[in-house]
């Protein structure tokens, strides 16, 4: 396989994120990041499955894969189940982030806390958590919790209080209940290590996934 990779985004701030997982797993791949924020805003709008916003999703990833890039990885929870069936006609794969996370934390449960800083995210993340759960062969019970005004502090660009705000939401719903606790963003990836006392297994989609990237383009 090509050692080319692209990242689709829907906010840039991902990219330093992704490139320096890249460059510690993978040091001198060639990858190219695509940041496509509409299309978040627009599946906050419309629905991740809105027919005409898949289509805009599936033509992001064809585009990213149009240099040559053999995997075309989603970072966006929301879209990444439309972008990972994006039609490619064999010519890259496309792939989202957080399918390596959800079969992690399918082998951890049975018992996962799904927690989200959009509510658009829960939907799409807990659907793929029973896809991870059926291909396993086992049962999972799923609760959510929505980090209320979270987002507001992401949009701001005030990454201290957005995680903030998310260890504190995790702490007060006596996680001890679950067996994992999944991180639905990417964006969300820094609250596992402020959450370390808690003494659970915290699990967020960057590093799982671009571990699970580098080991398809090594096979």
């Amino acid at each position: 396989m090509q050692k080319h990779v692209a990242f689709v985004h829907t906010s840039p701030v991902h990219v330093a994120t992704f490139e320096g997982l890249i460059n510690a797993m993978h040091p001198g791949l060639k990858v190219e990041h695509f940041v496509e924020e509409d299309l978040l805003i627009d599946a906050q709008r419309m629905g991740a499955d809105n027919p005409a916003l898949v289509t805009r999703v599936h033509k992001a990833m064809t585009r990213a894969a149009s240099t040559g890039a053999s995997l075309v990885v989603c970072t966006c929870s929301t879209i990444g189940g439309a972008a990972e069936r994006t039609p490619s006609k064999g010519l890259f794969v496309p792939v989202r982030i957080d399918r390596a996370m959800a079969d992690e934390a399918v082998r951890l449960g049975p018992k996962i806390l799904l927690v989200a800083a959009l509510e658009s995210t829960l939907g799409p993340t807990k659907k793929l958590l029973e896809e991870s759960a059926i291909a396993l062969g086992t049962v999972i019970e799923v609760e959510h919790l929505v980090v209320a005004g979270a987002w507001t502090h992401f949009l701001r660009d005030d990454r201290i209080s957005y995680i903030k705000a998310i260890s504190a939401s995790i702490s007060a719903v006596a996680p001890h209940t679950a067996n994992v606790i999944v991180l639905a963003q990417a964006s969300m990836a820094p609250a596992a290590q402020a959450l370390n006392s808690l003494g659970i297994k915290i699990l967020s989609s960057p590093n799982l996934g671009v571990q699970s990237v580098v080991a398809q383009l090594n096979k």
